[in-house]
C-alpha cells in the first residue's frame, strides 16, 4: 500500500503550532518466546511536545497493522477508526503535552520502514529500517516531517544473540523473562524522523577507531555473517579515518554524533542511508568476487557522501524537501572533493565528468527536467525527485559556485552555515547567506541563474587562425539553456588549447580562466598565441554546459583522442562525442567505431566500463538496427573479443572487457568462447572466473539459448545465497521463451509480496538486446496494467516496475503513439512524470537511429 502523503502546507501548518520535546520508543521484536517475530511488532511511544496554542488539534503519523491505544494527556482517545492515511487525530491539545501510542507494526519486504529479511544461508533474520523520505511512521508514532527534530531514546527488545544498533550507544543490555535481550539505548542527539535508525541481528561486527585533536570516534563495520568472509574492513576503516581527517579540517565543527556504524544490510533500494551515526549501505558493496579498482573508487564515493550528510543534512537539515537537492549536492560534490584530496583515488573528478554530470545531462534533457531548487509541494513530488537534477546538476553548480567564489571562500563560508544552524533546520536562503558573509560577492544573481532555471547553455569556440598559424581572434559563445525558456548564464570556466608534443601526444599547451557571460565573449590572452589541434572551453570540467567542439578539434578528437595523455581532457572529449551521438549529431556507428578504435589506450577503467555501456546503448538503441545486427554487433563483440584475450592477464581492464562481451549480443563463435570460459575447457589467461562472473558468463549463455533450466538450477545448488538467488531469478528472466517471458512479467507486475531486490532481477532479465522479438506484445500490456500497478503499490516499490518495464526495447514511433494515447488520461503527476521520460527516449533513439540511417 501506498504510504500516506503530506503536502508542504501542511507540514508548515504542524510545524508552526507544535514542538517536539522528546521520544521514549520501546519495540518489541521477538515472538514472545526469546525468538525472532515474524509478521508485527509491538512500538509503543510516548512523545512529549507542546503546542503553541492550548485547545487546538493535530494528528500525529503512524503507518500500523492495528493501532491497540492512544492515550493524549491521559485521557484515552478513540482510535476504533484508525486508517492509515489519517494517522491518529490529537484534539484539545494543552501546552505541554505526552501522548503514548501502541501499535502493531508490520516488518517490511519492500525496503521501507523496518525491513525483515531472513538469509537463505542459514535461516538467521536481519533488520534494518529505511525512513527516508517519511516512513519512520511505519516504526514508531511520530511527527514525520524534518522540521520537527527531537532526541530520541530507543528500547529495543529481540534475541539475545543479536547486536543492536542505533544512533546512540547501548546504555543497558539485560534479560528479559522470556529469555530475550533488553537494550536501552542512550538520548540520541537533536534529529529529523527520517534519520533515525535500528538495525537488528546477528551481525559480524569489526571495531577501531580515528583519534585526531578534536575526539575519539568509535568506528564499527558490520555485515551479515555469512558475507563476513568478503568484508574487507581494514580498507573501509582507512576510507573511513580519511573522511573524518578532511572533513574536521575543512569543515572546522567536529563529528557531532558520537560513534560511527557502518553497516551492510541485504535487499537495500539505494546506495546509501546517512541515519546519523549508524550509517546503512547496500550490501552489494561487500565483494564477494573480483570487481575492478572503479568498484572500489564508486564505494568509496559513497562513504564519503553519507559521512558528508553527518553535518550537511544532518547535524544542519533543510526545512522542508525543496532543499532536498542541496542536501544531496553538497554531499555528491564534498565527498568527490575528498576523494581528490584525501584518499588514493587522486582522479576522482574524471569519474564526475563521466558519470555525475552524463547523469545530469540526460536528466536535464527531458521533458520533465526541473530547476534544481525545485516546487516540492508533497511527499509525492519529491519520491521521484532523487534524480539526476538533484545529485549530479547540483553537485556541478556546486562545483561551478566554488569556481566562481573560490574554494577557500566557500569552506569560510560552510563554517559560518554550521556554526549558525547546528542542530536546526535551515534553507538555501541561509547557506548563500554564509557564503555572501565568507566571499564578499553577491550571490543572488547565482541562484535566480542557476537554481530556477532548467536546461544546459552550450559552449563553443569561434576563432580565426593567422597565416603564421597564431589566433587572429578568440571567442566563447554561448546559446541559450535548453529544454527551457533560454537563459544565458555567467559560466566561470577553463579554455585549454591543445597540441601535439614532440613525441606525438597531444597536450596542453595553454590556458586561459574567465567568467563568461552573454553570448559572446572574447577571449584575448589567446590572441597571438599559437593555435592548437584541440580546444576544450570547459577544460578542467569546472562548469556546466553542453561542450561543443570545432571542426578542427572534432577530427583531433576522432582520429587521434587515444593520444590525448590526461584522463580529464580526455574524458572531456569521450563526453562530447557522447552527446553528439545522443543529440543526432554523430553517428551512432561512428561513435561505436570511435570507442572500437581508442578504448585500449583509456587508463582510467572506469571511464573503460562506462564507453563499453554507452557503445552498448548506441547499438541497442541508437544505430540502425539493419547494421547492427549485420556488422555492429558483430564488429563490436570481435573487438570486445580482441581486448580481453590481449589485455594484461588478471587486470581490471581484461575484467571489463570481459563482463562487457557478456552483456552484449553474440554470435556462435564468440558464444563457444564463453562456454570454455564458463566451464574450464578453453580458460582466459589471468581470468578468474569466482562465483559472481560464472553467473555473468552463465546469462549470457541463457540469454543466447546455449543453457537452461538444469544449468540455471545447478549453479544455485552451489550459490544458494541472497545474491545466487537473484542471479538464479535473473537468469531465469533472460531464458529466450515466450514462456519465461511472460512468467517474469506475472511475478514482477502482479506479486506484491516479492522483495524488491527480487523483482529488480527479474525486470533486469526481461529485456535483452537480443531477444526484441519476443517482447512485441508488451507494449500493450504495459500501459494496460501501470495504472493499477502504481494504485497498489508504495512509491518505493512501483517505481522500479513502471522504468524497468517501460518498452524501450520497442524503438517505434507505435510506441511514441501508445505512450501518447496514456498520457492523455488522467493520472498522478509522479506516474505521467516517469512515463513521459520513458516516451522521450524513444523519441531520441528515434532521431538517432534515423540520422544513422543516412548516407554521408
Amino acid at each position: 500500500m501506498p504510504a500516506p502523503n503530506l503536502t508542504r502546507d501542511q507540514a508548515k501548518q504542524r510545524a508552526e503550532l507544535l514542538e517536539v520535546e522528546s521520544y521514549d520508543i520501546e519495540l518489541d521484536l521477538t515472538d514472545g518466546r526469546g525468538g525472532p517475530g515474524e509478521k508485527t511488532f509491538l512500538s509503543t511511544t510516548t512523545v512529549r511536545f507542546t503546542s503553541n496554542r492550548a485547545g487546538e488539534r493535530s494528528w500525529i503519523d503512524i503507518v500500523a497493522e492495528s493501532v491497540r491505544s492512544a492515550t493524549l494527556n491521559g485521557v484515552e482517545l478513540d482510535v476504533s477508526a484508525y486508517i492509515e492515511d489519517k494517522g491518529v487525530e490529537l484534539p484539545e491539545l494543552a501546552e505541554s503535552n505526552e501522548l503514548v501510542l501502541v501499535a502493531d507494526c508490520r516488518y517490511m519486504n519492500t525496503g521501507e520502514g523496518l525491513h525483515r529479511f531472513v538469509d537463505p544461508v542459514d535461516e538467521s533474520v536481519y533488520l534494518y529500517t529505511q525512513f527516508e523520505t517519511a516512513d519512520a511512521k511505519r516504526m514508531f508514532a511520530c511527527f514525520d516531517q524534518p522540521d520537527l527534530k527531537s532526541v530520541y531514546r530507543l528500547t529495543v527488545i529481540a534475541p539475545q544473540d543479536w547486536k543492536i544498533i542505533s544512533n546512540a550507544l547501548a546504555e543497558s543490555v539485560e534479560e528479559t523473562p522470556e529469555g530475550a535481550a533488553r537494550t536501552v539505548f542512550g538520548v540520541s542527539p537533536r534529529l529529523s524522523t527520517y534519520l533515525v535508525a535500528l538495525i537488528a541481528g546477528p551481525y559480524a561486527e569489526w571495531r577501531d577507531e580515528y583519534t585526531d585533536e578534536h575526539a575519539t570516534i568509535p568506528l564499527g563495520i558490520y555485515c551479515r555473517a555469512s558475507l563476513a568472509e568478503h568484508m574487507d574492513a581494514e580498507r573501509l576503516f582507512t576510507e573511513t579515518k580519511q573522511g573524518f581527517g578532511f572533513y574536521h579540517q575543512n569543515f572546522a565543527t567536529p563529528y557531532p554524533f558520537g560513534k560511527y556504524d557502518q553497516l551492510f544490510v541485504p535487499e537495500f533500494n539505494a546506495g546509501a542511508m546517512e541515519n546519523a551515526g549508524a550509517v546503512t549501505f547496500l550490501e552489494d558493496y561487500v565483494f564477494r568476487s573480483r570487481v575492478t579498482r572503479y568498484a572500489y573508487e564508486r564505494r568509496a564515493e559513497t562513504l564519503l557522501h553519507e559521512m558528508a550528510h553527518m553535518w550537511f543534512g544532518d547535524l544542519v537539515t533543510m526545512r522542508w524537501w525543496d532543499d532536498l537537492w542541496l542536501n544531496e549536492s553538497f554531499a555528491t560534490f564534498a565527498s568527490v572533493l575528498a576523494q581528490a584530496e584525501a584518499t588514493e583515488y587522486k582522479n576522482a573528478w574524471t569519474s564526475f565528468a563521466n558519470i555525475e554530470k552524463s547523469w545530469a545531462y540526460r536528466q536535464d534533457q527531458l521533458p520533465s527536467t526541473h530547476p534544481i531548487a525545485a516546487d516540492i509541494v508533497d511527499l509525492h513530488a519529491v519520491e521521484v525527485n532523487f534524480d539526476g537534477i538533484t545529485y549530479a546538476k547540483g553537485a556541478s553548480v556546486l562545483k561551478q559556485l566554488v569556481a566562481y567564489v573560490g574554494l577557500e571562500h566557500f569552506l569560510d563560508g560552510l563554517k559560518v552555515y554550521f556554526t549558525k544552524h547546528a542542530w536546526n533546520n535551515a534553507t538555501l536562503a541561509d547557506l548563500l547567506s554564509a557564503l555572501e558573509e565568507a566571499s564578499g560577492r553577491d550571490l543572488s544573481w547565482w541562484s535566480a541563474q542557476w537554481l530556477e532555471t532548467t536546461g544546459l547553455n552550450s559552449l563553443s569556440p569561434r576563432y580565426e587562425v593567422d597565416t603564421d598559424g597564431t589566433y587572429r581572434s578568440f571567442a566563447v559563445v554561448q546559446t541559450g539553456a535548453k529544454p527551457g525558456a533560454g537563459e544565458l548564464r555567467t559560466h566561470r570556466v577553463a579554455v585549454g588549447v591543445y597540441d601535439e608534443d614532440g613525441e606525438g601526444k597531444i597536450v596542453r599547451i595553454r590556458r586561459v580562466e574567465l567568467d563568461i557571460d552573454g553570448e559572446r565573449t572574447e577571449v584575448p590572452e589567446l590572441v597571438g598565441t599559437a593555435a592548437g589541434k584541440l580546444v576544450l572551453v570547459n577544460d578542467d570540467d569546472l562548469t556546466y554546459c553542453t561542450m561543443r567542439l570545432d571542426p578542427a578539434s572534432l577530427t583531433t578528437l576522432i582520429d587521434r583522442i587515444a593520444d590525448i595523455t590526461e584522463p580529464l581532457p580526455r574524458t572531456l572529449c569521450w563526453s562530447a562525442a557522447w552527446e553528439m551521438t545522443r543529440e543526432a549529431e554523430l553517428k551512432a556507428r561512428d561513435f561505436v567505431t570511435l570507442i572500437a578504435r581508442g578504448i585500449h589506450s583509456e587508463s582510467e577503467v572506469g571511464v573503460v566500463q562506462r564507453l563499453l555501456l554507452q557503445a552498448q546503448t548506441a547499438l541497442n538503441s541508437y544505430a540502425d538496427q539493419d547494421w547492427a545486427r549485420e556488422q555492429g554487433w558483430p564488429s563490436f563483440t570481435q573487438r570486445l573479443l580482441e581486448l580481453a584475450q590481449t589485455a594484461e592477464a588478471g587486470s581490471d581492464h581484461q575484467l571489463a572487457f570481459v563482463n562487457s562481451l557478456a552483456g552484449s549480443v553474440l554470435d556462435e563463435k564468440t558464444l563457444a568462447v564463453l562456454r570454455g570460459w564458463f566451464d574450464g575447457s578453453a580458460p582466459l589467461e589471468g581470468l578468474t572466473v569466482d562465483t559472481d562472473l560464472r553467473w555473468r558468463l552463465l546469462q549470457s549463455l541463457v540469454a543466447h539459448g546455449k543453457a537452461g533450466e538444469d544449468e540455471i538450477d545447478a549453479e544455485l545448488a552451489t550459490d544458494n545465497t541472497a545474491a545466487g538467488r537473484r542471479h538464479a531469478e535473473r537468469s531465469r528472466a533472460l531464458r529466450p521463451t515466450e514462456e519465461a517471458k511472460a512468467d517474469a512479467w506475472q511475478r514482477a507486475v502482479y506479486d506484491d509480496a516479492l522483495p524488491n531486490a527480487v523483482s529488480d532481477s527479474l525486470i533486469s532479465g526481461f529485456s535483452h538486446p537480443g531477444q526484441k522479438a519476443l517482447l512485441g506484445s508488451y507494449v500493450a500490456k504495459y500501459f494496460e496494467v501501470i495504472d493499477e500497478v502504481w494504485a497498489r503499490r508504495s512509491s518505493e516499490r512501483a517505481q522500479p516496475t513502471v522504468v524497468g518495464l517501460f518498452p524501450s526495447w520497442a524503438v517505434e514511433a507505435s510506441t511514441v503513439e501508445a505512450a501518447d494515447a496514456w498520457l492523455t488520461g488522467e493520472q498522478p503527476a509522479a506516474l505521467r512524470r516517469l512515463v513521459s521520460e520513458g516516451r522521450a527516449g524513444i523519441v531520441r533513439a528515434l532521431a538517432a537511429r534515423d540520422f544513422d540511417s543516412h548516407q554521408a
